[in-house]
């Protein structure tokens, strides 16, 4: 399809969004596309109520949770505003619709004793428990994205100023910074792991078992292989690691701004989410140690 071909190229190459999320917009239009032919409309003339019915299609047929249809109608806007400014269609329906109330989640996080037992699971005398010990001091010292850890290059680490140049979501650039005990690791994968596993010339920093730098996928899967050594039982993710960092900042007196220009988030809206957390420890604190309380 022309038309969608064009929009993810724009996408990627003037919005300079990741791969993936082109993907995940690809995947979001297509699937509105097989709608269209279901019901034997073209996409460029569909109307209104057309737009309501799919909103109807999602919720009540799909039985997509609330989250999964904003997504998709969210990526469909983008995809009708971008026709329009092609002038290939004459209005964004999808704008008009009233999107269904997300529920609220709290993001998931480690304890501080989990981190402590994840953190001694990966052999530091291997190339390959190196690297993964250093992934996971790098995202929770630095609160980083799976996508952008991946992405970091040896010329962007200042070691000086232990921060590290990140190249962030819309292609805005901020720093992060790293402690000494992520230090450490950064400096004995550099001497010794990444020595070992790098098979062509590359800057990037972290690279796989043949030496190819890895994917976010790759990070997923040595977590996965990491957290099943541990006593743990939690489904994981890695950006539990960026939630972590959150939490545990604010729960040792940080501001929000601060954490929030760490995090890379452009509206403070975003990192209030994690005060939902930090207050409810404050509450469980004060019913332990309050005198009045305790009795």
């Amino acid at each position: 399809m022309k038309e969608l071909e064009e929009y993810l190229e724009y996408m990627e190459y003037e919005r300079k969004y990741s791969l993936e999320t082109v993907k995940s917009y690809e995947s979001d239009i297509l699937q509105f596309f097989s709608f269209c032919d279901m019901r034997g409309q073209s996409f460029l003339t569909i109307s209104y109520p057309f737009a309501r019915e799919y909103l109807r299609y999602l919720n009540e047929e799909l039985l997509e949770k609330a989250t999964s249809v904003s997504r998709k109608i969210s990526s469909l806007r983008g995809f009708y505003q971008f026709l329009m400014h092609q002038e290939k269609v004459s209005a964004n329906y999808f704008q008009l619709l009233v999107l269904p109330k997300k529920e609220k989640r709290l993001p998931r996080f480690f304890e501080y004793q989990e981190l402590e037992e994840l953190f001694s699971t990966p052999d530091k005398t291997t190339p390959l428990g190196q690297r993964d010990s250093l992934v996971l001091e790098m995202l929770y010292a630095t609160g980083c994205r799976v996508s952008e850890l991946v992405s970091i290059r040896i010329e962007d680490i200042d070691f000086s100023a232990m921060r590290i140049k990140i190249m962030g979501k819309g292609s805005k650039m901020r720093y992060v910074y790293f402690e000494d005990v992520c230090l450490d690791a950064l400096k004995l994968y550099l001497k010794d792991g990444r020595e070992k596993l790098v098979s062509s010339p590359t800057t990037v920093l972290f690279l796989n078992h043949r030496g190819r730098p890895l994917t976010t996928r790759g990070v997923r899967y040595l977590l996965d292989q990491l957290i099943r050594k541990t006593s743990i039982h939690k489904n994981i993710s890695p950006h539990m690691l960026r939630h972590s960092f959150a939490t545990h900042l604010l729960n040792e007196g940080c501001d929000l701004l601060s954490v929030q220009e760490l995090l890379g988030h452009e509206n403070l809206k975003t990192t209030s989410i994690y005060t939902h957390i930090t207050t409810d420890r404050m509450k469980d604190v004060y019913l332990k140690t309050h005198p009045r309380a305790r009795k």
